[in-house]
């Protein structure tokens, strides 16, 4: 299994890697680019993250994400499941992220401390926890370190026998020894986690997407 995981990362890396600079670039951006990434990931439980990413892409365009009312969001989010939760939990962090009618997002993410950025995240922005903060943080270059223990992930981990089966959910401790399951893991193949992360994703989907 490891060495078709080799493989597989040889054959692929250059396109990862491609990715993972794209995601990097992010941080020089907008406020609002950064933003509407946090959104894309409290969009993404149980949706298809390319569904996700057309909603937020769409709400983005037409000013909605960042002005609009609740039933403006909620009619965006076409393609995504509980548009209803989901709306809600949009209009909360862009009132927590909004000073003066500005939406200030940056500040909030401790470059130095990405793993108490994370916490803050998990904890402070309603429809959120490990994973998907570990998503946002990843999608805006900060994932070297860490793990999003999606559906996807948790499949090629137990494929690998880092875990015996997949969970229906992931309490914090058990989030946190798994992932420390997969860093070792990481290491020991010599592929760092946010390449190991965008090649479980596209070995399951066919796709190296976010």
């Amino acid at each position: 299994m490891i060495g078709k995981i080799i493989s597989e990362h040889t054959s692929k890396k250059r396109f990862i890697k491609n990715r993972l600079k794209e995601f990097r670039s992010i941080w020089n951006s907008s406020d609002k680019k950064i933003f509407s990434e946090l959104c894309f990931c409290i969009c993404t439980p149980q949706s298809k993250a390319v569904s996700c990413d057309q909603a937020i892409s769409r709400l983005s365009a037409n000013g909605a994400l960042f002005k609009g009312g609740l039933g403006e969001i909620r009619a965006g989010l076409k393609g995504v499941r509980f548009p209803n939760n989901k709306a809600k939990y949009i209009a909360r962090a862009r009132d927590l992220f909004t000073q003066n009618e500005v939406i200030k997002i940056k500040e909030k993410i401790r470059v130095s401390d990405i793993p108490g950025t994370r916490y803050w995240f998990a904890r402070n922005v309603t429809g959120i926890g490990l994973k998907e903060a570990s998503h946002f943080l990843r999608n805006i270059g900060f994932g070297k370190d860490l793990a999003v223990l999606d559906v996807h992930i948790l499949r090629n981990m137990s494929a690998c026998g880092l875990i015996s089966s997949i969970p229906n959910s992931i309490p914090e401790k058990t989030y946190l020894l798994m992932e420390d399951k997969l860093r070792k893991f990481s290491k020991k193949i010599n592929i760092p986690m946010d390449e190991l992360d965008l090649l479980f994703w596209s070995h399951d989907t066919g796709e190296i997407f976010k």
